[in-house]
């Protein structure tokens, strides 16, 4: 049981499911989620946050596997909301002083927009005059907010279609010749209410809820229902959330910010979410309710306007805003409204932020002493820096814009625009580029989000839903263009004239909030010259550069594990080099023989008798050679992992039907097919139905006479030639798919002929060991160990042979339905499986380093590159990992975390 749990568990006494904000902390989001957690934290600190109470996760929980209220809850509800209304001095649905409030999800994480929302909760036909009257007499007040319950509890209790109400709403401003809704009078919004009302019974049967008891419980019941909804899975699934943990239920009594040109809304930042920067961030909507600012229905206006319209509230806001962040030591993202002038605090949380902004925030509290580098190291990920890796717009033409938005989310993004979420997977799918053009996003629309490239939308600031989902997924975003004219049912935007239709190419720049119709240039980023050496992260007045510069030397120094890059060339060595690898772990031979050198191949498999093979390997070995000798010069002093060759041969030769064809035709030309005969005989002499698990790796050098020796003697040969021109290269001798320590022993018998003699006048130390890539190989560990100076797990294919699937069928066979069903939560080609393959993983190591102690453990499949698979190889205890070059520096970072996460760090 948690802590969290003994709190509600003392002696026999009922459980615990309702918490009033005086009672929690920032501790217990577990149980009374992010929203929950932090309101109950604002309220210990005096801030003025209006009363109210949180339902835990765990009566979410109960409610989804049930179907119903957990016992006891209701009653604990009802002392609750009595205790509220004792506190305010006014009852829930009271005619002549209403209490309203809010019902709000809030999980463990912050999921925003995924799940629902009711405002306004105890209006009725009786007490919408009360509400009236609370107000001074302000009856469009009323109306517009028993208008706005009706609308939310019908589309989120009821599943009344949002668009019905939608249209009715756009109806009623045509007919009073206007597209602002704030130009409604009471009687439009009263008459509003009467078609809201029509639409609800249609659409459910009955009539609209009159008692507010009733709308409360319906209320709570379909925000627990949301937790489950389609976007929220969809939203968990996309940011690695556990399915299991239930979102809290807060019921907040309203405060209201559509009171008049004295009230409003809106959200604030602590710093700049798109880039770090410090100062004042945010919008601001008078007259408005939160619900307004997110969805972006209505242009906001910068947070600084704020100090015009009320500069007491603004001041108040300031500070308490320098208190929160303070506190938390980060940057908070923060909700208010302001009725009639007073401010109220209505959420505070760590803000979503951009992998930009991540790094230069961390930097800055550093300097700010609020954290140490060890915290900043946990502040940023391996996620975010891949993201400031990608390129961005060239633009040495200065071409002209086509509209300029507010840049919502950095990076370029190019491709054909598309106006609906489902045509955007359509054709992101069949491999096209999109991009997203909305007025203003919504949760429905976030499998297209996915999909897309990038988000446009005409409506919207900072804190949109386009906006804060775009950030969380690293995802190119430009809001409020508001010179866009978007028609969706056209499939089409005009701008000034000028119209752009589906399938247009256009480029948007999220950090200048440009829009550019066509295809733009770009090129790489400042962080990926940084890392090429281009730009000195010491002296650069970049801070995004310097922040990276100083956080990845930091995790240098705290990292255990090594990061080798997978690399077959020697100016992809050199390239992985200088972002930091520190040697090779894979090095894949199979690739040296494509191109010209396919002719040699075929020459090899046809060979009639022994003379004839070792010609055709005597004229591969000087070509092997060359290239061992450019990869060991480029990574000179640095060990290199040379793979033996590992696909099976018939991948060097023309596919079986093709051959079949053309000697078919030759024969009915009457044509010489003598060469293609007898090549044609070879592959159906070799042809496999499943040649991955066939001959190849160790199987294919035992079978054919030569070709690993050659290999061997190539390796070795370009180690003493690199070494007599003053070089010292460390060359690893790797036998792929090794099942039996037998396979190992005969290979290694044979190869340590060839080095004695080749290393006879030249000293080269050459190590000789075997990737674990088969199950078994795993499970006799300690056997092979006693033949191999070293392993490194190719888990592509323990991963494949493991699970009994291919990694080049599973996704288009079976994988999204896999995922649907919750069996994946992610790829296990994308992040290691723990449990299954990874427990293969921990096997050999233990049982390898038992049998052989100084046994050198790494790394070399796709997994390699994975943050969170570096961190479960830093747990298992293998040295290095080994990636392709462009992930060397997220591993790096990830071995840096792994570190820090594993020992622990006083973050002050």
């Amino acid at each position: 049981m948690t802590a969290q749990q003994t709190a509600g568990h003392k002696g026999n006494k009922r459980h615990k499911y309702v918490y009033d904000f005086t009672e929690g902390n920032k501790d217990l989001r577990d149980l009374l989620g992010g929203k929950g957690a932090n309101l109950a934290e604002m309220t210990n600190l005096g801030l003025p946050v209006p009363p109210g109470f949180t339902i835990t996760t765990e009566a979410c929980q109960a409610y989804l596997n049930t179907g119903a209220q957990p016992d006891g809850l209701a009653e604990e509800i009802a002392a609750h909301l009595a205790s509220l209304e004792k506190g305010m001095g006014k009852r829930l649905g009271d005619p002549a002083d209403p209490l309203l409030v809010s019902v709000r999800s809030g999980a463990r994480f912050s999921m925003p927009g995924m799940m629902e929302t009711v405002l306004n909760v105890g209006l009725n036909d009786e007490s919408v005059a009360g509400l009236a009257a609370q107000a001074g007499g302000n009856h469009r007040f009323a109306w517009d907010s028993y208008r706005r319950l009706i609308q939310m509890f019908g589309k989120t209790v009821c599943d009344v279609p949002g668009e019905d109400f939608a249209h009715a709403l756009d109806e009623a401003k045509r007919a009073k010749g206007t597209d602002n809704d704030l130009d409604l009078d009471a009687d439009d919004l009263r008459a509003l209410v009467s078609t809201y009302k029509t639409i609800f019974r249609k659409h459910t049967g009955r009539d609209f809820p009159q008692q507010p008891r009733e709308q409360l419980e319906l209320a709570i019941n379909a925000v627990f229902e949301s937790w489950n909804a389609e976007r929220a899975v969809l939203y968990r699934r996309q940011e690695r959330i556990p399915a299991d943990l239930g979102t809290a239920v807060n019921v907040v009594a309203m405060v209201f910010g559509n009171l008049g040109p004295d009230s409003g809304t809106g959200v604030a930042f602590t710093r700049d979410p798109a880039s770090g920067a410090q100062g004042i961030y945010g919008d601001y909507l008078a007259n408005a309710q939160g619900e307004d600012v997110v969805a972006g229905i209505r242009n906001t206006v910068p947070l600084q306007r704020l100090e015009e319209l009320n500069k007491p509230a603004y001041d108040e806001l300031l500070a308490i805003m320098a208190r929160l962040e303070e506190h938390y030591r980060d940057l908070c993202d923060i909700e208010f409204t302001i009725e009639r002038g007073k401010l109220w605090m209505l959420q505070t949380r760590v803000g979503k932020r951009t992998a930009a902004a991540a790094f230069v925030i961390a930097a800055q509290l550093v300097d700010e002493g609020l954290i140490d580098l060890d915290e900043a190291l946990q502040r940023v990920n391996g996620a975010q820096l891949a993201q400031l890796m990608f390129p961005r717009f060239k633009l040495d033409t200065d071409p002209t814009p086509l509209a300029r938005g507010i840049g919502a989310s950095p990076g370029a993004a190019v491709g054909r625009v598309v106006f609906e979420g489902k045509r955007a997977v359509e054709l992101a799918e069949a491999g096209e580029d999109v991009i997203l053009v909305r007025r203003e996003t919504n949760p429905d629309d976030l499998p297209g989000m996915i999909a897309s490239r990038g988000i446009l939308t005409s409506r919207g600031g900072k804190t949109s839903h386009a906006a804060v989902v775009a950030r969380g997924m690293g995802k190119t975003c430009v809001c409020g263009a508001d010179a866009l004219d978007v028609d969706v049912r056209a499939r089409r935007f005009t701008v000034d004239g000028r119209t752009v239709a589906e399938g247009d190419i256009v480029s948007i720049d999220g950090t200048t909030g440009k829009v550019y119709l066509g295809e733009v240039p770009v090129w790489p980023s400042e962080v990926v010259r940084y890392f090429e050496g281009s730009v000195e992260g010491e002296t650069t007045d970049d801070p995004l550069v310097a922040a990276v510069h100083r956080i990845m030397t930091h995790a240098d120094t705290r990292r255990r594990l090594g990061v080798r890059t997978n690399a077959d060339t020697g100016e992809d060595a050199a390239r992985a080099r200088r972002f930091g690898a520190e040697g090779i772990g894979l090095c894949r031979t199979e690739h040296m023989f494509l191109g010209d050198r396919r002719a040699l191949v075929e020459r090899l498999i046809l060979a009639r008798s022994d003379d004839e093979r070792r010609a055709a390997l005597a004229e591969l070995l000087p070509l092997q050679r060359a290239d061992f000798v450019e990869v060991f010069r480029a990574m000179d002093g640095q060990p290199v992992t040379v793979r033996l060759i590992d696909p099976p041969l018939h991948e060097f030769l023309p596919s079986l039907e093709e051959l079949a064809v053309h000697v078919a035709v030759a024969h009915e030309r009457g044509e010489d097919a003598a060469r293609d005969e007898a090549l044609l005989s070879a592959v159906r002499r070799m042809h496999e139905q499943n040649p991955m698990l066939g001959l190849r790796g160790v199987r294919l050098g035992l079978v054919i006479p030569g070709l690993f020796a050659m290999q061997v003697r190539a390796i070795v040969e370009a180690a003493v030639e690199c070494a007599r021109d003053g070089g010292t290269p460390k060359p690893e001798i790797m036998v792929p798919l090794v099942g039996a320590v037998q396979e190992l022993e005969t290979v290694r018998t044979e190869a340590e002929k060839i080095i004695a003699e080749v290393t006879r006048e030249q000293a080269v130390e050459v190590l000789i060991g075997t990737m674990i890539e088969v199950p078994r190989a795993a499970l006799t560990a300690g056997q092979i160990a006693e033949a191999a100076e070293f392993f490194s797990f190719g888990t592509n294919d323990l991963t494949q042979m493991g699970w009994g699937f291919s990694r080049d069928d599973v996704e288009g066979a079976f994988f999204w339905r896999y995922l649907e069903l919750g069996i994946f939560g992610i790829s296990p080609f994308e992040s290691i499986d723990a449990e299954g393959v990874g427990r293969l993983v921990r096997i050999a190591s233990e049982e390898g380093r038992a049998a052989r102690p100084g046994l050198k453990l790494g790394v070399c499949g796709e997994h390699g590159g994975d943050p969170e698979s570096v961190h479960f190889f830093h747990q298992v205890g293998l040295d290095y990992v080994s990636c392709s070059p462009f992930r060397v520096p997220v591993a790096r970072l990830e071995a840096g975390r792994a570190t820090v996460e594993s020992t622990g760090s006083d973050s002050r």
